[in-house]
């Protein structure tokens, strides 16, 4: 098995357990905080993004690259060298940032989240930063190295810490308010990270093949070359994350004056932004966890291919993850179309955010894309297009909010139709930038079938639904979501979409077939 196909394996089994874990996570801070408490953490949680955006000034992935470009050379000095430099980088932006955000806090709850009670979240989140600036960098290291067992462990960590706090800080904190019992839920998250970066550092002292302390100060004095290197990468992927971070710290502060134009409260507007962002979209995104692992294991593994001139190798890797992406995600949006109103009352114990995943769901395929997508320009040191088309579709996106959610007909529904715009026209741009660059074949055929199967997998789906209304609403949402599931893997192997010699790749699974 490639060190791609394995890497992304470990990847995806990790990212699955972490986003059930998130999930757990996030229905246990909505059934403790309600709509109200998770507008407040939704509000917050974008600052503290463009904050750790700045720290890591774009280095994990500038870290992945040129570590697996230094491990193809065989120059273990220039691996070390890379880690050192990245090290020092993103301790000494901490050390500016932290006390930034923590003194920036109250000017920011109060006038541009028009929220005073954002604050305490806010001040609760800031430690996180420098703890994030280091475990990315050892990320990036392990990634580079195509070893994504620590980084993956370390996830689920992450996340199992995180849940057994978030139910205990939320319930403490509660009594004294609902900003407060939102800054408990903060608090878990810091928890959660430390413990994290705790096993990262375990794993690189265990794993490492050179003493970093051993000359430490001579190969930062001596890092110029290298940490001109990591920027070539690190500030374009720095500029396109940058733009995405900016637009998303803009999100709720255009949402909250947009929608007091449109003539809601704060304290409503506030609540409405926790349905979307809270709610809605985490239940998009679940299945991105696929996507997510394919983009990190394709960095590293184009790097290295682009480097040793094997152009139709990074063809085959990009079909392959785009392939696999658009099975995966096709499945997902006709299970969440379909289940709705029953997932968002299973889960949430509310139905409010239904008409938001309805909406969205069927261009959600298109953000699924955005991933390996991305990856591909990164790897193939097209960062500044990426950035290019980001900062084009984060500018449409802020336009489209503000005309739209400042209309009462609009409201919120204006910030989801804004939404799927930028994400729409920054994958087809990223495409249109890969197709220009390089020789890569769009097999229209294939797309065809994808959709019918899409669209028969949906319609069995509702039919077995309204089927179904005797059973208790849990048992629904397992039997119809079988179902369809059954359907789509059927209809992909009548249609010749997925083969067994597809199946046979995977491990476990392949060593049972004949």
């Amino acid at each position: 098995m490639s060190k791609f196909l394995k890497g992304t394996i470990i990847l995806l089994i990790a990212g699955f357990i972490t986003r059930i874990l998130g999930f757990i996570n996030r229905i246990v801070i909505a059934r403790f905080i309600g709509e109200d408490g998770v507008g407040l953490y939704m509000m917050v949680y974008p600052t503290l993004i463009l904050v750790v955006t700045i720290t890591q000034l774009g280095l994990p992935v500038a870290i992945s690259k040129n570590v697996a470009e230094a491990e193809a050379a065989g120059n273990h000095k220039k691996v070390k060298s890379i880690l050192i430099v990245s090290l020092t980088t993103t301790l000494a932006l901490t050390v500016l940032f932290t006390p930034a955000l923590f003194l920036l806090a109250p000017y920011l709850s109060q006038t541009l989240f028009t929220d005073p009670r954002t604050l305490t979240p806010l001040l609760a989140i800031t430690p996180i930063i420098p703890i994030i600036a280091v475990s990315s960098v050892l990320r990036g290291y392990f990634q580079g190295r195509q070893n994504m067992k620590p980084a993956a462990t370390s996830q689920v960590i992450e996340q199992i810490v995180r849940i057994t706090l978030i139910a205990a800080l939320t319930k403490a904190f509660l009594p004294l308010g609902i900003e407060y019992a939102a800054a408990g839920a903060m608090l878990a998250s810091v928890l959660g990270e430390l413990a994290s970066l705790l096993f990262l550092l375990a794993s690189f002292k265990w794993k490492k093949s050179f003493p970093l302390r051993k000359k430490f100060f001579q190969y930062v004095t001596n890092g110029k070359q290298t940490f001109k290197e990591l920027m070539q990468v690190a500030l374009p992927t720095t500029g396109s994350r940058m733009i995405g971070s900016i637009a998303w710290f803009i999100e709720p502060i255009v949402v909250a004056h947009s929608l007091a134009i449109a003539g809601l409260t704060a304290i409503n507007a506030t609540k409405q932004y926790g349905v979307l962002t809270g709610f809605a979209l985490p239940l998009l995104m679940l299945p991105s966890f696929f996507t997510q692992s394919l983009s990190t294991s394709l960095v590293p593994a184009i790097s290295e291919a682009n480097a040793n001139h094997e152009y139709k190798k990074i063809d085959h890797l990009l079909q392959q993850a785009l392939r696999f992406t658009f099975m995966t995600g096709g499945l997902a949006v006709v299970v969440l179309f379909v289940l709705a109103e029953p997932l968002m009352t299973v889960m949430y114990n509310s139905s409010r955010g239904t008409s938001f995943i309805q909406l969205m769901a069927p261009f959600f395929l298109l953000n699924y894309y955005q991933g390996p997508l991305q990856a591909t320009l990164q790897a193939l040191n097209l960062a500044r297009a990426a950035m290019i088309n980001s900062f084009i579709g984060a500018l449409v996106k802020t336009i489209i909010i503000f005309c739209l959610a400042s209309r009462p007909e609009f409201g919120i529904y204006g910030v989801a139709i804004a939404l799927i715009v930028g994400f729409v026209l920054v994958t087809l741009l990223h495409f249109a930038t890969i197709i220009k660059t390089i020789s890569f074949s769009i097999y229209i055929k294939d797309y065809i079938k994808m959709l019918v199967v899409i669209f028969t997998s949906g319609y069995l789906g509702m039919v077995c639904t309204k089927w179904l209304n005797v059973f208790s609403l849990p048992l629904k949402v397992i039997i119809v979501t079988c179902f369809i599931t059954i359907c789509y893997i059927i209809l992909l192997f009548l249609l010749k979409l997925l083969r067994k010699d597809d199946l046979r790749k995977i491990p476990w699974i392949g060593t049972l077939l004949p």
